[in-house]
């Protein structure tokens, strides 16, 4: 319930930051739904698999700071979550191996085509780190989906494949606003998704017969 307070309280902190921009009160609150998330999933079985979520968890708290920065550390933050997915990737790996073929083709064709929409719109000097980053998400997700069908329990899978997918929406979300056409509810929509995309891969790492509340 500890853990649960703390989210809930950074979470809606952030919110009311948002709403009347106050950059360094968001800057100051912004990790501690991620670091509630973190504590939470110290309580999950030890494993190799908790372990890769847990490294994934701290990047996306370094990632969290250095996008709220009032600076625009834009490709340090995009660099700092490079490191999350591909943390997760491992972790997805981890307990399952198998080619999956059509998970495969979705997640490249959704990277293709929100890399597609992003590069006809100019990035610029960032072509080349959102691509790397797009190939990098676009993996993690391939090997969430990958886990579901398989002899991974089916919660820890669909846990995971639903938080990759709002991961990866929350991602979309953030290319389309600052890329393409940026739109006012865009930063509720980013934080909302991507809380949710944690949440789910965090979730993930309990058994059904050991969860405890967050």
């Amino acid at each position: 319930m500890g853990w649960l307070i703390l989210a809930l309280m950074g979470a809606v902190t952030f919110l009311y930051g948002l709403s009347v921009h106050a950059t360094l009160l968001c800057l100051l609150v912004k990790p501690m739904p991620v670091l509630a998330l973190l504590g939470w999933l110290h309580d999950a079985p030890p494993s190799e698999y908790r372990r890769w979520i847990s490294l994934g968890l701290i990047f996306s708290l370094v990632g969290d700071v250095l996008l709220a920065w009032p600076q625009d550390l834009f490709v340090f933050g995009l660099g700092a979550f490079l490191v999350a997915h591909l943390a997760y990737l491992k972790a997805y790996s981890s307990d399952c191996r198998r080619l999956a073929v059509w998970p495969l083709i979705i997640a490249l064709s959704t990277g293709a085509v929100l890399l597609g929409i992003l590069i006809s719109n100019g990035l610029g000097p960032l072509l080349v780190p959102v691509i790397v980053y797009g190939t990098a998400i676009s993996a993690m997700l391939w090997r969430a989906l990958a886990r579901l069908g398989t002899d991974v329990s089916k919660r820890s899978a669909l846990l995971a494949a639903a938080g990759a997918m709002a991961f990866v929406f929350s991602d979309s979300v953030i290319g389309i606003n600052r890329f393409v056409a940026p739109f006012h509810a865009a930063p509720y929509v980013i934080i909302l998704s991507y809380w949710l995309g944690q949440w789910g891969i965090a979730a993930s790492a309990f058994p059904q017969s050991v969860r405890r509340p967050l």
